[in-house]
């Protein structure tokens, strides 16, 4: 059974040549590295408005041959942590398989906290929408999709160590890519000020304090706990830093900043 690319034409474009026309100019510079990291941040609004933030952080980073995705639920559908069973997820830009194994061991060592579920995926954005970016930069990729619908630190730690140990046990190169925008419908100088809060916490490396702070302070920040979990992987990995690659608004394209969207693109290494 294949997912089929329900956003595709609508919150980014709908055919691969203007899906890569639209990321070329999004990179006019053309400026891509090939830095290793072990788990990023990107934004999911409509391309129009974080497209570009989400772009310049895939063109500063070596995209592996898997990503595990994680991702907040704006649905209300399926478990806590649904994990995809898919066979595939298309895009216009071609299918994109899944690592099972990987997404199995990931499972196990999870202890319980894991469900195998499509309901929460069908018409879920926060994934689908990073797919196209990470095609452009390579097409044979496996993905592990998960949908959070849940912000609880005990199931976040669960699963940001068991995503972790199963990464270990693979022994392959795998990314863990997690989805979120910031704070929503705020004035740009609000947005800006709690923000700067959350992102200092995940810059800092302190999962803990990011969900902490972004409950304290009423952010409304749809992908906390997936960041989370991706900075308990992260760590749990090894890493020992992280990167403000861009922050923007949707001011920036309405012209409205009395009501905005914030967008942040942040790497771990």
């Amino acid at each position: 059974m294949s997912r089929k690319a329900v956003y595709a034409g609508t919150w980014y474009p709908g055919t691969e040549d203007s899906i890569i026309k639209t990321i070329d100019s999004f990179l006019p510079n053309k400026k891509v590295t090939s830095r290793k990291a072990v788990g990023i941040m990107v934004p999911h609004a409509g391309w129009l408005y974080s497209g570009k933030v989400a772009a310049q952080v895939y063109a500063s980073v070596k995209i592996p041959g898997t990503i595990v995705m994680i991702g907040p639920n704006h649905t209300g559908r399926g478990y806590l942590v649904s994990l995809a069973d898919s066979d595939d997820w298309n895009t216009p830009c071609g299918p994109v398989g899944l690592d099972i194994a990987l997404g199995q061991k990931i499972t196990e060592l999870c202890g319980g906290t894991v469900s195998l579920d499509n309901s929460a995926h069908a018409q879920e954005h926060s994934l689908e929408i990073q797919l196209p970016f990470l095609q452009y930069f390579r097409k044979d990729i496996k993905i592990v999709p998960l949908i959070l619908g849940t912000q609880s630190l005990e199931i976040c730690r669960i699963l940001g160590v068991g995503i972790a140990g199963a990464i270990k046990e693979s022994k392959q190169e795998v990314l863990v890519l997690a989805s979120s925008d910031m704070t929503h419908y705020e004035s740009l100088a609000k947005a800006k000020e709690k923000d700067n809060l959350a992102i200092n916490n995940i810059l800092s490396l302190q999962p803990e304090k990011l969900l902490r702070t972004v409950s304290e302070y009423n952010i409304s920040m749809c992908g906390v706990a997936p960041t989370a979990v991706m900075l308990f992987a992260a760590k749990a990995l090894g890493a020992t830093q992280a990167q403000l690659v861009s922050y923007d608004t949707s001011g920036t394209v309405t012209g409205d900043n009395n009501e905005v969207v914030g967008y942040a693109g942040v790497i771990v290494s």
